[in-house]
Parts: structure tokens; C-alpha cells; sequence
């Protein structure tokens, strides 16, 4: 009898402590586009994948935390995260000044230049700084994502030109390549992979250098609503546990042959 009760006593003691250090695993969704190759897209399976899916995934394990990825529309990622319908945005979203009046951000784990793309035949001049002269996009039509950094910055920057939105990078990258527009306006490695690997993309070119800063943000990080800031700072730490371990590397190459984390 008093080895049966034993036997109970630390059956229950083991069942407790698994229940729990399961109650203990932090459960996240974060949601990402899903219309935004190489960094994330929809695969012929119907799963998510690219460069920001596997970062999100590489960081849920760093933290021991049991993630589900879910797709949501750009236009309407903030206020989905505000009304609290998941926890984190990985979704290539820029730090910028003007969303982190809504959301907070970790620190980047990605920063690269925001181009212009247009046929090799385009009269769009080139300035002495090697950037694109604004004069010559007098009259363009040149598209952008809506409700995107690029966005902002094209209405700033090319006032002579006609800025055209899209709900999405692949409808705008469609449009360009059937000669709707004229030049398209967003991050390098998304025309590379939409316009410039594409079937015909090689009558195309990125027109001058690229741009940073400003309204272009300080690269993109991971968006948690305010109040997260234990969450905020536990990935903050796991994008630099990533870059140390090797991690972060190998999802880089799957990707890009250079590191697109920036300086």
C-alpha cells in the first residue's frame, strides 16, 4: 500500500510539472503578406514561405515559442494587430517614425535600398549623384504598393510624376511589364525577384543607385502592439542571438548571395 501510494504521489508530481511547463510555452501568430517574394509568398501548397517566414520561424524556436504564421492582407496589418487578431508582424515592414506612433518594433533584421525599375529604353536620366534625376519622371506613371514606405517616398521625392497604387507588389509588377507603367518603385531584392528574374525581365533595369533613411525607414523590423514589451525585447535579442549562432546566415543564402541585414 505504501509503495501504490508512492507510485501515486510522483505519477501526479510528473504529470504536474508537464502541465506545467506546457502552460509555460508561449503560443504567438504572427502574421506576414504573403505577396511579397522572395520574403514571403504563398508556395503551390498553399503554405507561406520566404525570407521572412523562415526568420520568424528561426526566431519562435530561439525564444522556445509555439508560432503559427498566418497571411494577412498588407493595407490592413496594423489595425489587424491592434485588434489584437495575432501577436507579431514579420512581414517586411519598415521602422518607421510614422508607424511607431501606432506599434513598436524590435531592432532591424533586414535593411536594403528601395530602387527604381524601368525598361532599358526608358528616358529616365540619371543625375550627377547617380540617383534618378526627378525631372525626368515629369509625366510617369510609376507604381507602388499602397500604404508602403515607397509609396511615401515617391509622393515625396517625384512631384512631376503620377503615382499609381496597388494592393499588391505582384499586380504593380504586372502592370510595368505590360506596359501600364512606366517605372516601379520598391525594395531591390523584391524587383529583382517580381521584374527582373521574371520571363522578360531582362529588358528591364534598376535605374541608378538606391535610396535609404528618411522616409524609407531604418530597415525592416518585427511590429508588436505597445504594450508587448517583454515580447518586443525577447525577439529584439533573438535576431542578434541568429546573427551569432549562424542562423540567420544560412536563412540569408537560401535567399541572396550577399548579407541583407545592412550596415
Amino acid at each position: 500500500m505504501k509503495r501504490l501510494l508512492t507510485l501515486t504521489l510522483a505519477a501526479a508530481a510528473l504529470a504536474f510539472a508537464t502541465a506545467s511547463a506546457s502552460a509555460e510555452t508561449m503560443k504567438l501568430t504572427i502574421a506576414t503578406e504573403g505577396a511579397y517574394a522572395p520574403f514571403n509568398y504563398v508556395a503551390d501548397d498553399g503554405s507561406l514561405q520566404g525570407f521572412d517566414v523562415d526568420i520568424a520561424k528561426a526566431l519562435c524556436e530561439k525564444i522556445k515559442a509555439e508560432c503559427t504564421i498566418v497571411k494577412q492582407d498588407w493595407d490592413g496589418m496594423i489595425p489587424a494587430l491592434l485588434a489584437k487578431k495575432f501577436d507579431a508582424i514579420v512581414a517586411s515592414m519598415s521602422i518607421t517614425e510614422e508607424r511607431k506612433q501606432k506599434i513598436d518594433f524590435t531592432g532591424k533584421y533586414y535593411n536594403t535600398p528601395a530602387v527604381l525599375v524601368a525598361r532599358k529604353d526608358s528616358k529616365i536620366k540619371i543625375g550627377t549623384d547617380g540617383h534618378v534625376d526627378p525631372a525626368s519622371l515629369k509625366g510617369l506613371k510609376i507604381g507602388v504598393q499602397r500604404a508602403t514606405i515607397h509609396e511615401n517616398f515617391a509622393r515625396a521625392n517625384f512631384p512631376g510624376a503620377e503615382i499609381v497604387v496597388y494592393d499588391t507588389a505582384d499586380n504593380a509588377n504586372l502592370d510595368l511589364m505590360s506596359g501600364r507603367l512606366d517605372a516601379r518603385m520598391d525594395d531591390i531584392l523584391a524587383l529583382q525577384e517580381g521584374i527582373l528574374k521574371q520571363e522578360g525581365g531582362g529588358d528591364y533595369a534598376i535605374m541608378g543607385k538606391g535610396w535609404t533613411g528618411g522616409l524609407l525607414g531604418d530597415g525592416a523590423g518585427i511590429g508588436v502592439r505597445k504594450e508587448d514589451s517583454k515580447l518586443r525585447d525577447a525577439l529584439s535579442q533573438a535576431i542578434l542571438d541568429i546573427r551569432a549562432d549562424g542562423t540567420y546566415k544560412k536563412i540569408n543564402d537560401k535567399y541572396f548571395n550577399f548579407d541583407v541585414y545592412g550596415d
